[in-house]
């Protein structure tokens, strides 16, 4: 059983910076497709990022690209988010999931019914 566990959240003035990770348990990341969701309280859990199996290809969404680099650390088992310059609409709890066959790429992977594991989400707020 894959066991995820986020950490980095926390509180950060307009164009700071924070790194997400996602560490995991009871498998190897590399051999799930990952991504990050985010979710506040008047939107629904959205896709913000991913990284497919294997061969590394990544997505963004539009309101995080250029912003946000996504990232496998296969020896630490992580998969991370690098956040920058940003914003208070990125305020939200951010979740990693991982999935061994979903894709990722803009018309897949950006359900959450697409991933069977999840961490238990941590807050990430985006204020002066």
């Amino acid at each position: 059983q894959l066991f995820l566990a986020e950490s980095g959240g926390g509180l950060v003035q307009p164009g700071g910076s924070l790194r997400l990770s996602c560490a995991a348990t009871g498998g190897s990341l590399e051999s799930y497709a990952v991504a990050w969701f985010r979710q506040t309280p008047v939107r629904e859990r959205e896709r913000v990022s991913c990284v497919a199996i294997d061969t590394d290809r990544t997505f963004y969404g539009d309101s995080v690209k250029g912003r946000f680099t996504i990232f496998r650390d296969n020896d630490k088992n992580t998969v991370s988010l690098q956040m920058n310059n940003l914003k208070p609409e990125d305020t939200g709890e951010y979740y990693c999931a991982a999935d061994p066959e979903t894709l990722c790429a803009s018309y897949a992977g950006k359900r959450p019914y697409e991933y069977d594991h999840w961490g238990l989400g941590i807050e990430v707020t985006v204020s002066s």
